[in-house]
């Protein structure tokens, strides 16, 4: 685990909600997760929580900023807002459930 000094409770508001797509769909078999997180957070924060939140042991931290996008509707053009993604990928025999079952 990593060490509490480089978390606090705010810390967890780091991590915004998980990325379902068909890549981070796929990158589940290699134990990896996709999560939107803050722009502003740093790995090693991003680390504390995934560990935190989930009671997980995370190997690596993988992040990327994807820019903003160009999107209309109809006549009318706007701007999809930049965000930072983070990959996550967990040791062996660790698992998150992403999808609830009912």
């Amino acid at each position: 685990m990593v060490d509490s000094s480089y978390f606090n409770r705010s810390s967890a508001d780091n991590i915004k909600y998980p990325l379902i797509t068909d890549k981070a769909t796929r990158l589940l078999e290699n134990n990896q997760y996709s999560f939107i997180v803050n722009p502003h957070s740093d790995k090693i924060t991003i680390k504390a929580a995934i560990e935190y939140l989930f009671n997980v042991k995370v190997i690596k931290v993988n992040t990327c900023h994807l820019p903003k996008k160009k999107r209309r509707v109809g006549k009318y053009v706007g701007w999809k807002s930049h965000y930072k993604k983070a990959i996550v990928t967990l040791s062996e025999g660790d698992t998150i459930n992403l999808f609830a079952e009912n």
